[in-house]
C-alpha cells in the first residue's frame, strides 16, 4: 500500500524503466507531484494536515479521471518551507533554498525521461511562491517543458460560502474548513477535544495591510497565536469536510483534464 491515496495504475513509482521507455506520447502525459508539510496544526490536528489533504485530492481526482487520458502521480513530497512554525515542536522544515533545489531536480528527472507536463499540486498556503519560481525557472531552462505552479485550494466551486467572514479571511491555519476535511480524511487523529479557536490580533481599521494579500507584511504564527489555530475549528462536522473535499475533487478532475489538453501560447 505504498501509493496510499492514489490509484495504483496511477502511480508513477510501480511502473518500470521499461514501461516509461516505450509510453507513448510522453511529452502528453500530465506527471503530478502532491506537496504538502510536516508542521504543527494547533493541539488538535496531527502534522500531516497539508501533505495528507493535497495527497487525498490528488489521488481522489487521478480515480475519477477519464482513464482515456494519461496522468501519474509521484510519491507525495511531505516536507515543505514550514519556518513560520517552527517555534512549535514537531514542525519539520525545509529551507526555501533546499525545496527550490529538490522540485528543480525532480523536473530535469522527469524531463531528461521525455516527459513535458509537471504539475505541482501544493497543500501547504506558506509556499506557492517556491512553486512558482520553480515552475518559471524549469520553463525558462527547457522552453518546451510546460510547469505548472498550483494549489489546492485555488480552484473554483468550493463550498465556503456558508463560512462566517471572519473565519473566510483569518481561518487560515487549523481553523474549520482543514479540520472538516481531516475530519473526513483521518477522523482518528484528530482530537476534537482539544480544538481551540483563536484569531490574530486585527490591524488598525484604517490600515491597508494584511496577512496575505495584495499587501502582505511578514509574520510567523508564534506572532499571531498562541495555540498554533489561526481559525476557529469548533463548528467543523465530517458531513462539511465531506462537501469539501468532493467539490475539490471534482474541479480537480477538471483541471486535470485542463492540463492533458493544454499547450504553450506562442506569439
Amino acid at each position: 500500500m505504498m501509493h496510499g491515496y492514489i490509484p495504483p495504475h496511477r502511480f508513477f513509482p510501480y511502473l518500470t524503466w521499461t514501461d516509461i521507455d516505450t509510453m507513448p506520447n510522453r511529452a502528453n502525459v500530465v506527471i503530478v507531484q502532491p506537496i504538502g508539510a510536516i508542521e504543527q496544526h494547533g493541539p488538535h490536528l496531527p502534522l500531516i494536515v497539508d501533505a495528507a489533504i493535497a495527497t487525498a485530492v490528488v489521488g481522489k481526482a487521478l480515480s475519477q479521471l477519464d482513464p482515456n487520458i494519461p496522468a501519474y502521480s509521484l510519491p507525495p513530497l511531505y516536507y515543505g518551507k514550514s519556518n513560520e512554525h517552527w517555534h512549535f515542536p514537531g514542525t519539520i522544515t525545509l529551507s526555501a533554498q533546499t525545496l527550490i533545489q529538490m522540485l528543480m531536480e525532480v523536473g530535469e528527472s522527469l524531463y531528461r525521461a521525455g516527459f513535458r507536463k509537471f504539475a505541482l499540486i501544493n497543500g501547504h498556503g506558506g509556499q506557492p511562491q517556491i512553486m512558482e519560481i520553480v515552475a518559471r525557472d524549469l520553463h525558462q531552462k527547457y522552453d518546451d517543458f510546460l510547469v505548472f505552479p498550483l494549489f489546492v485550494w485555488r480552484v473554483p466551486n468550493l463550498p465556503f460560502q456558508d463560512l462566517p467572514p471572519k473565519e473566510l479571511e483569518y481561518g487560515i491555519h487549523a481553523g474549520e474548513i482543514e479540520t472538516s476535511v481531516l475530519l473526513s480524511l483521518l477522523p482518528e487523529q484528530v482530537r476534537m477535544d482539544q480544538a481551540v479557536a483563536e484569531y490574530p490580533p486585527e490591524l488598525p481599521e484604517e490600515s491597508v495591510l494584511s496577512m496575505e494579500g495584495a499587501l502582505p507584511f511578514a509574520w510567523t504564527t508564534r506572532d499571531l497565536s498562541r495555540s498554533g489555530v489561526l481559525g476557529d475549528p469548533l463548528p467543523a462536522t465530517v458531513e462539511k469536510g465531506d462537501r469539501i473535499l468532493n467539490a475539490a475533487v471534482e474541479s480537480w478532475v477538471c483541471v486535470l483534464k485542463d492540463l492533458h489538453r493544454f499547450r504553450q501560447p506562442q506569439v
